[in-house]
């Protein structure tokens, strides 16, 4: 899921998501550690897509715009 997608979506949505995908996280680390998974790089995938949805929930938290960077020093 892209930005642009985790956008589109409403904030309890974006909430929802996170849970979701962090209940599945740690069901694949447990898979992990019980057997070997097939493809092990889901883990970072999972990693990355939570700390994407974390990050645009911050940004309607902070009310930043979506690509607005603020002017550094």
């Amino acid at each position: 899921m892209k930005a642009r997608e985790i956008r589109e979506l409403s904030t309890e949505e974006i909430r929802q998501r996170i849970r979701e995908e962090e209940a599945e996280l740690q069901q694949l680390r447990f898979r992990h550690a019980v057997a070997q998974l097939e493809n092990p790089a889901i883990l970072r995938t999972k990693r990355r897509l939570i700390a994407r949805l974390r990050t645009i929930l911050r940004e309607r938290e902070l009310g930043i715009e979506a690509g607005h960077k603020p002017k550094g020093k």
